[in-house]
């Protein structure tokens, strides 16, 4: 996941034309695509196209599109794996890098080198089947690596950040740089990655060695869990409000005070389940979606005076 930048003012028509030009004498090795539906690509199943989406095959054309993108001033948006983001229904214009063919996963001592496409569910189990413990929590949730160094992902009580010794990222200008970061530079869901227009390449996680059939009866729970949440139910996004405990309960709790579970509009839905995860009971509109989330957030702000701030980033043009 990354930020949208390298704004232009160009229209579709002459974006395409120039990324269709400057595409072939960048020359990367990835798959070029123009007006993806990104419904294909998001948890949520929804969302306009990309005017162009491209699936790097290595981290030197991450490279090459970030220094096209920067020159020609063509906007990017770095797509992890579609958790957390809502898409508009018009789409997002310029260029998606998605990155999930870089999802290499190696091993060194106790310490795992993860590709940031890599999806969390497929590292929890890599570590798990090789008796290494410290990244359990975080088995079947969404989405990539990338995407959950780039969040400090938290779930049941830990965080990414623990884990995390290095990450490798490009720049604004596109080089390669590290990060060894600091504990105290990542907080509860926010980290340097999300205040600057970084792309996540590759981290270091540091696990320590534990017993196999206990990881995976833990990994198993937490998936039982979610399951009964209705996480996996219809597409959603997971929680869609983050859990500010200084509001004196979770988010979901203040939810339900009011008696919205099952509350819809148009398509969307607040689960019957669960009060702060929203589906799209099949036919949403990302447009739905987001007047749902901004209607949860009114009420309890008029009943509690409570700012539940979302978890779930709108992409595209909501204008």
């Amino acid at each position: 996941m990354g930020a949208l930048f390298y704004r232009s003012a160009l229209g579709y028509t002459q974006i395409v034309s120039k990324v269709r030009e400057n595409l072939k004498r960048i020359n990367i090795e990835g798959s070029v695509v123009y007006n993806e539906p990104m419904a294909k690509h998001t948890t949520f199943r929804v969302g306009g196209p990309a005017e162009v989406y491209i699936r790097p095959k290595n981290s030197a054309d991450v490279a090459k599109v970030v220094q096209y993108c920067r020159s020609s001033q063509t906007p990017l948006f770095v797509l992890g794996g579609g958790a957390n983001i809502l898409v508009s229904d018009k789409g997002i214009s310029g260029i998606v890098l998605a990155m999930e063919s870089l999802h290499h996963i190696s091993l060194s001592g106790t310490d795992l080198l993860v590709q940031a496409g890599a999806g969390v569910s497929e590292v929890s189990a890599f570590a798990a089947e090789r008796g290494l413990g410290g990244f359990e929590f975080i088995y079947s949730m969404p989405g990539s690596f990338g995407g959950a160094v780039w969040m400090n992902a938290r779930c049941y009580g830990s965080e990414v950040a623990e884990v995390l010794r290095e990450v490798t990222y490009l720049d604004t200008e596109g080089n390669v740089a590290q990060m060894y970061p600091a504990r105290e530079e990542f907080s509860y869901k926010d980290t340097p990655f999300m205040k600057n227009p970084w792309i996540i390449l590759e981290g270091k996680i540091s696990l320590t060695p534990a017993d196999p059939n206990s990881l995976w009866k833990e990994m198993k729970e937490f998936e039982t869990d979610r399951r009964t949440k209705g996480h996996f139910d219809a597409p959603c996004a997971g929680s869609v409000f983050k859990n500010n405990r200084d509001f004196g309960a979770p988010s979901g709790q203040i939810i339900d005070r009011l008696g919205l579970r099952g509350t819809t509009l148009g398509g969307a839905q607040i689960s019957p389940i669960h009060g702060n995860i929203i589906i799209n009971q099949g036919n949403a509109r990302a447009q739905d979606i987001g007047d749902l989330i901004d209607f949860v957030q009114n009420q309890v702000h008029t009943q509690f005076g409570f700012h539940l701030e979302p978890e779930v980033i709108r992409v595209g043009d909501w204008t």
